[in-house]
């Protein structure tokens, strides 16, 4: 293939080699991105940081005294500030230039923003630091799922995301672990206390933009943008052996094609703002879309884990545990944390994405509950002189934050990520995924600009607040977001066909669009292509309709023409 280049290494590489090979190299984007979130944790304890950012002191124990929580607050959130930008300015590049030249520009955007802040004096500069490398992260977030999903193989999607998010909760703990360790330089009292795992995270992200250029393109993107023949060869490195062609990358080229010209009707009303309101989306209720992954990022903070992740030594502190102890019990949680991540990479696709929510949900508010009453018991009984009993429920409220960071691992922590790679047409994929990062951008912000100030005020009953999002999220899921597990995504407009935002009539709209079309959802749900591998002929494609009843028999081929138009643009 002339037009890639001869060190890419789709030309040495086939199928489960290549496909292991692009997970590798997106799940380096989304380990950056871990270490990014936890890092923060740690500098925030750092007693030279706190001291020249200006927001606290140490006491005579050397325990930070916070003098102005919302400077606390605002340093960490204005990251998500960034993000969410960076999202929408990446969606909108991936979708112009292509995935590979935008996780280029992600991390080079992201290296810049990480040595700004190692070398930050002030507060100033520690903002507009964390603003330009949140620009930098949002670009990769909103990116590299969509690569990654445009590669695999439907049947495989969400178990490679759930893997590519071990290494997320991965880069989290080895955040805490490098903290933890150079927390002992110096006694604690140096900038290097901070600056260097700051500057830590620049060391994946030159890798990540050096290694990104040998990878192959999206052929989805390729295929688009009308570059067919490239589409197909990556296609073919991806699904043959190279020994005997079964057909299978022939098949899903044509069928990518057929998709591309269906949507490009649709493509003048998709910018973002249209995409917000569901502006001219017809049958395929991009609006309603796009307020699902957004809330569902929301809720996925506001459950607790953002607020677990970054304020943990905050949480232990008010439980009883030592500074000596608080470090690594910590780091321990991260690693437990980790583990954790891998029930979703066998679970996810067997139990289905609405029940993984449902049940973590269920434990995570339960535990946060017992939490908040065993610290507030704890504390009790350390004001009362009693420190055995004291040291014995601030024990079990540790106990309850672990089960916690795990149920979140193993369950919320995937979910909210490959649900937006999933539902979107192709035409606005990279864009809808955009929409995702920004309610994850907004969700995280929000939070954690309040968390320091909720934690100064009212302690340990903060985590009731996120005790009761978990509760308020099983209604929410139940009713409004329809199961895409085991659909392929040319299911997922006839899932969302229907008037209706409930859920029931979603999935029973869905049963009547599958009635009415048979050919093409027995197609897909075989792995069998709708058009003819050899000769690339359709197989009725043009009768497809997202209106029920639609449909009464062949008719012409202009009618059908004008059914497929009416739905599609």
């Amino acid at each position: 293939m002339e037009k890639i280049s001869r060190f890419n290494v789709v030309h040495r590489l086939r199928k489960r080699n290549l496909l292991i090979a692009i997970n590798s190299v997106a799940a380096l984007s989304i380990f950056f991105f871990g270490y990014d979130q936890g890092m923060m944790a740690g500098v925030n304890t750092a007693v030279e940081y706190y001291t020249r950012m200006g927001f606290a002191h140490p006491d005579e124990n050397g325990e930070p005294v916070i003098t102005d929580s919302l400077l606390q607050g605002g340093i960490v959130s204005v990251y998500y500030l960034g993000t969410l930008v960076g999202a929408l300015f990446g969606g909108w590049f991936g979708d112009k230039f292509g995935r590979i030249k935008s996780i280029a520009l992600g991390a080079a955007w992201a290296v810049f923003g990480a040595t700004l802040q190692c070398a930050a004096m002030n507060h100033s500069w520690m903002i507009c630091a964390r603003l330009i490398n949140g620009f930098g992260t949002g670009i990769l977030n909103a990116i590299v799922p969509v690569w990654a999903t445009e590669t695999a193989e439907h049947t495989s999607r969400g178990q490679f995301v759930a893997i590519e998010f071990t290494l997320n909760i991965f880069g989290v703990a080895v955040a805490y672990w490098i903290e933890y360790g150079c927390s002992f330089y110096q006694n604690g009292e140096s900038a290097f206390v901070w600056r260097f795992p700051i500057a830590f995270q620049i060391v994946p992200l030159l890798f990540l933009f050096g290694i990104v250029w040998f990878f192959p393109e999206s052929p989805r993107w390729l295929c688009k943008v009308g570059r067919e023949d490239e589409s197909r060869y990556v296609l073919e490195r991806l699904r043959e052996d190279g020994v005997q062609s079964t057909g299978k990358a022939e098949a899903e080229f044509q069928d990518v094609r057929n998709i591309v010209e269906l949507e490009r009707k649709n493509a003048k009303s998709q910018n973002y703002l249209y995409m917000l309101s569901g502006y001219k989306s017809g049958k395929l209720h991009i609006g309603r879309r796009v307020q699902l992954v957004i809330w569902l990022q929301i809720m996925q903070e506001w459950i607790g884990i953002a607020g677990v992740t970054i304020y943990s030594p905050t949480i232990f502190r008010i439980a009883g545990l030592e500074k000596d102890t608080i470090g690594w019990v910590a780091g321990l949680n991260q690693i437990t944390y980790t583990l954790s991540t891998l029930v979703c990479v066998f679970t996810l696709d067997r139990i289905g994405r609405r029940w993984t929510l449902y049940w973590g949900s269920v434990v995570q508010g339960i535990v946060l509950f017992i939490a908040g009453g065993l610290i507030r018991v704890g504390t009790d009984a350390r004001d009362a002189g009693n420190i055995n009993r004291a040291n014995t429920f601030g024990g079990g409220a540790v106990a309850m934050i672990f089960l916690f960071t795990m149920t979140f691992g193993a369950t919320w922590l995937t979910v909210p990520w490959l649900y937006p790679a999933e539902i979107f047409p192709l035409e606005v994929r990279a864009r809808g995924n955009a929409w995702g990062v920004v309610g994850w951008s907004i969700g995280n912000g929000w939070l954690t600009l309040l968390c320091p100030v909720m934690f100064e005020a009212i302690n340990e009953k903060t985590l009731y607040i996120f005790a009761a999002c978990n509760v308020i999220t099983i209604p929410m899921v139940y009713c409004l977001y329809p199961e895409s597990n085991q659909r392929t995504l040319e299911e997922m407009n006839l899932l969302f066909a229907a008037d209706s935002i409930w859920n029931w009539d979603a999935e029973k709209n869905y049963k009547l669009l599958v009635e009415q079309n048979p050919e093409l959802v027995q197609a897909a749900g075989r792995g069998v292509s709708v058009v003819d591998a050899e000769g690339g002929i359709r197989k009725q494609s043009r009768n497809m309709s997202l209106d029920v009843g639609a449909i009464k028999g062949a008719g012409s081929e202009s009618d059908e023409e004008k059914v497929a138009t009416k739905h599609v643009a």
